[in-house]
């Protein structure tokens, strides 16, 4: 069974991240993909805002999730180079990452992420690039 039927039929128990986070797939396909993770206190830095790295994996897994409905079978990523922007802090409730792949060549691919709140406002962007391996074509 292939990363993408996994997580259509386990939901997060198809990836131990997700399941250490809290992270729900929402939607993927097409070279997209929505994640949702409700905020814990225990992912608080000691400010009391979101710890910033939280945001940038949440960031991170829904582009790897969009660039992974792009592969053949038996193609695989690995994430080169990540530069988040944050936007504004958060403290609880849901927040969202939405990826979307920009361009994907034969050896990399680009993506692009946004992270957002509960009431839609934006938290954070970010941008990455990502070997890709295994491709047939």
């Amino acid at each position: 069974m292939g990363y993408l039927q996994e997580i259509t039929t386990k939901g997060r128990m198809a990836n131990p991240f997700f399941v250490l986070m809290g992270i729900d797939a929402v939607s993927f396909g097409e070279g997209e993909a929505v994640l949702s993770m409700e905020v814990r206190p225990d992912m608080l830095n000691g400010a009391g805002w979101l710890q910033g790295g939280v945001y940038t994996a949440l960031s991170d897994e829904a582009m790897a999730l969009a660039l992974t409905t792009l592969l053949d079978d038996g193609g695989r990523i690995a994430t080169i180079s990540e530069t988040t922007q944050y936007f504004k802090g958060v403290r609880d409730g849901t927040v969202r990452a939405t990826g979307r792949v920009v361009r994907k060549g034969h050896a990399v691919a680009f993506a692009e992420g946004e992270l957002t709140g509960a009431d839609g406002a934006l938290l954070a962007r970010t941008t990455a690039s990502f070997a890709v391996m295994g491709q047939k074509s």
